[in-house]
């Protein structure tokens, strides 16, 4: 098959979850011996060697009205590429509706990966741009083949369920041959890392500052936040790194006895996901702290896991749970055959078959 891939709006940079995941899915089509290409639709971003590989349709930011006119000339252009491409079918990652990307469907089939209930996230946005989206979103919903969505919870959601497309539930992966596991670290005091980006309320950053002052003889360290001064003055066991490429990152995880994942998804009304970096952390070896049904997880077996409730108060309540996992995953890292079902490669070779199906009806 010969297959675009779409991707609007924001630069994706290297060193990024989505990046990394857009450029591994990319590879692997073409490791499978298909055609594949990636065409972004994205704002300005330096510098340019930040960005993963693709053709870039870029567009300036300079005020509302003119940033949504120059997004439409470049999405314009993107249409250009993509019609003497010639896909048999267009896999477009959702993102706001923009003119006139709906021509995609005069193109080929088009599949639409779903990674979050847009209609609670966006509300972040804004007024103007939760309505606008609230009001376009169908345009490309109700044209699509079949969506991917990556949970259980968002494929059943009225929010895309109510388009009655046929779907496969594929949940985020990681490519596990590239990253080995770490061995345990040596730590005399358990050591927990979070690894997240300013701006996101539903990681939950503000919860592991109250864990930190509830579990004074645990470690922490903060990697994505060089301050916090909404929380100044931060514990003393508590350690910001700031932004860090995964060399530096994988430095701090080695030194680290388990990872915290999102701990506020109740925020965007989500209760089951697969967080990109909670991919990255397990395929290194490092037990997790979560607070969703993890979709790929659930009946995974072992005691590299815990689960505490996905709400306001989990930390509040679940600190002593969470301080006693950090001593018992002490010296331990997860075993491989736990983790299978996070290969990368597998759920390709699904999504391919997905697509595949689709061509055939």
């Amino acid at each position: 098959m010969r297959l675009a891939y779409v991707s609007l709006h924001w630069p994706r940079t290297r060193n990024s979850g989505v990046g990394k995941k857009i450029q591994s899915q990319v590879a692997a089509w073409n490791e499978m011996g298909h055609e594949a290409r990636l065409f972004m639709h994205s704002a300005h971003h330096e510098p340019a060697t930040d960005l993963i590989d693709a053709e870039y349709f870029f567009y300036p930011t300079s005020g509302k009205l003119a940033t949504e006119f120059h997004r439409i000339l470049a999405a314009r252009r993107m249409l250009r590429a993509i019609r003497d491409f010639a896909p048999d079918l267009i896999y477009l990652r959702y993102g706001i509706y923009v003119y006139p990307v709906h021509q995609l469907m005069q193109i080929a089939p088009v599949v639409e990966e779903i990674n979050t209930n847009d209609l609670t996230q966006h509300e972040g946005l804004g007024r103007l741009y939760s309505l606008y989206n609230s009001l376009t979103r169908g345009i490309l919903l109700r044209s699509v083949h079949g969506l991917v969505p990556v949970s259980d919870e968002l494929a059943e959601s009225f929010a895309f369920a109510a388009y009655r497309k046929p779907f496969c539930v594929i949940a985020n992966g990681v490519d596990l041959s590239k990253f080995p596991p770490l061995p345990p670290a040596k730590n005399l005091v358990p050591r927990l890392v979070f690894i997240g980006s300013p701006g996101y309320t539903w990681h939950g950053v503000d919860k592991i500052v109250d864990l930190a002052r509830q579990i004074p003889d645990v470690n922490i360290d903060v990697v994505g936040y060089d301050r916090l001064p909404d929380f100044e003055p931060l514990p003393e066991n508590i350690k910001l790194h700031g932004y860090l490429g995964v060399d530096q990152y994988q430095k701090v995880l080695a030194t680290a006895d388990a990872a915290i994942s999102s701990l506020a998804l109740h925020r965007v009304g989500l209760d089951e996901a697969s967080p990109l970096k909670s991919r990255e952390c397990l395929a290194f070896g490092l037990p997790m702290i979560i607070a969703y049904k993890d979709t790929d997880l659930e009946d995974s077996g072992g005691d590299f896991l815990l689960r505490i409730p996905n709400n306001e108060d989990n930390v509040k309540t679940h600190a002593d749970a969470i301080c006693k996992f950090a001593y018992k995953m002490q010296g331990k890292r997860v075993e491989r055959n736990f983790i299978h079902a996070l290969d990368q490669h597998n759920k390709e070779d699904k999504r391919l078959r997905f697509f595949e199906s689709l061509l055939k009806s």
